[in-house]
């Protein structure tokens, strides 16, 4: 099984579960329980600048890279919260990169608002996406041709998945571990979290 490497977007105010979910469920991830184990993902951390940012309620996190020195993504992981909806959704230079990123990742992802910065890329133009229950009629008043789904934990659109508000980015993580490495992969790491996947609304 080959290693890939996520990328996780962070800003100021972003949605602490947002990213810090997606980033246990990848960490986490290996090819068995013994010592001899192998983790399945590469996961980093990325900002614009690459310093500290605050996340939502003052958690101050220190990423790993910048827009421009971090190495080749596989996955790219974009969160939610205030800063997404209403700071870096007028930030043209990181809607640019996330464009660029979408040309070369296998799978962009989001969580929560993070689908906003997705359609503000037209990312999710003509396709089916979801979002935080609060903000679906957003998504769906400001970016019409997007098809906003309701009730649903998240949207595999195939090189592009949606996922709903907060803890849904760790159902959407376990769903894409399941799809590249198999469900059983996917079980044995929510044991390790005592996560129970599989049970709940998805399309």
């Amino acid at each position: 099984m080959s290693q890939r490497t996520v990328g996780i977007l962070l800003f100021n105010e972003v949605e602490v579960l947002d990213f810090a979910g997606p980033f246990e469920v990848f960490s986490l991830t290996s090819t068995s329980k013994t010592e001899l184990e192998t983790k399945l993902f590469n996961v980093i951390t990325i900002s614009e600048d690459g310093e500290m940012i605050k996340a939502r309620n003052g958690l101050k996190v220190s990423p790993d890279y910048n827009l421009h020195n971090h190495p080749a993504l596989d996955i790219l992981v974009v969160p939610g919260g205030y800063g997404a909806e209403e700071i870096e959704i007028n930030n043209s230079s990181l809607i640019e990169w996330i464009k660029q990123q979408y040309s070369q990742v296998d799978c962009m992802t989001s969580v929560c608002t993070g689908a906003l910065l997705l359609a503000k890329a037209g990312l999710l133009n003509g396709r089916k996406a979801t979002t935080h229950w609060m903000d679906q009629d957003r998504l769906e008043k400001e970016f019409p041709l997007v098809a906003v789904q309701r009730n649903v934990k998240f949207v595999d659109e195939d090189n592009v998945i949606t996922s709903g508000g907060i803890s849904a980015g760790i159902d959407m993580s376990f769903h894409l571990i399941s799809r590249i490495y198999g469900r059983k992969v996917a079980e044995e790491t929510a044991k390790r979290m005592e996560y129970d996947i599989f049970s709940k609304d998805r399309s």
